[in-house]
């Protein structure tokens, strides 16, 4: 349930925030448009940041199932939670674009010129829809290495050997970083860098839209804002753990049976110094 609500306050904020800059555009709408890119920037970093200080300290906020699955190769988070992870972040990213679509339900009409007429012109507001001029190869790789830098940072952030942020301010960190990938490699492929944040509303908006949701770009849905999200978080996390990261939660620093056993094998004062100066202390 943590996991469903912190990814749901992701999405509410997130979509609301392109529904209101992009349906403002239209004079039926509003007498004037509320706000330009940088507003999409700072709403979708203000919804990471509340979701993981809503659900942080209870399942420990991943909201994003490339985090989910990067700690279960690397950080040996449980695998059996890890279906329940991902389908609670789906499920709450389902919900939380369902309840934008039904608060800007009309302005949506007015937007796409009458009642009922849904066109992925705004069915683009909830999910990710790469630019027409974007190759597949390019859509992969911007989606790719936007979530690198995420798990990277995240990485980062969680490590106490590398100067994370106060108690209590990951989500402020967390702010910063969508902040800066939103607004530096957010425009070609609208940032997924989350399968749950493009599938939970692609699968609410198939039930309006229609199938189109899902025809986009031969399904694009799953090999850019799954594939190339899920498999850039295990590369940069794979790239901070064997360069930079130094704790032994890591599978690419845990001692082997060989080393464990000369450790423990080891004279104490191989292991812990002079016995002298231990019975001092």
């Amino acid at each position: 349930m943590a996991e469903f609500f912190g990814t749901m306050i992701l999405v509410i904020f997130g979509t609301g925030v392109n529904c209101q800059v992009t349906l403002s555009s239209v004079q039926a709408v509003a007498s004037s448009q509320k706000g330009q890119y940088l507003s999409v920037s700072f709403g979708w970093a203000v919804g990471v940041a509340l979701g993981v200080w809503i659900c942080g300290g209870i399942s420990g906020g991943h909201i994003n199932p490339a985090v989910t699955l990067s700690f279960a190769v690397f950080r040996g988070f449980p695998w059996k939670k890890v279906p329940v992870f991902i389908f609670a972040q789906t499920l709450g990213a389902m919900c939380g674009s369902g309840i934008i679509y039904a608060n800007y339900f009309h302005a949506i009409d007015l937007f796409e010129g009458g009642r009922g007429i849904r066109t992925l012109s705004t069915a683009s507001l909830f999910a990710t829809y790469a630019l027409p001029y974007m190759t597949p190869v390019s859509c992969f790789f911007s989606e790719f290495i936007a979530t690198a830098i995420l798990l990277m940072a995240i990485m980062a952030i969680t490590d106490k050997k590398n100067g994370p942020p106060p108690a209590g301010l990951v989500p402020l960190a967390l702010f910063i970083t969508i902040l800066g990938i939103c607004a530096s490699l957010g425009m070609e492929t609208s940032f997924a860098i989350n399968p749950a944040r493009d599938f939970g509303p692609r699968i609410f908006t198939a039930m309006v839209y229609g199938r189109q949701v899902f025809n986009f770009r031969n399904q694009y849905w799953l090999w850019c804002p799954i594939m190339a999200t899920c498999l850039g978080g295990l590369a940069g996390t794979l790239l901070y753990d064997a360069f930079l990261y130094v704790g032994a939660e890591s599978i690419i620093n845990t001692p082997n049976e060989t080393a464990r056993n000369q450790h423990l094998h080891a004279r104490p004062e191989q292991r812990f110094g002079d016995p002298g100066e231990i019975n001092e202390v």
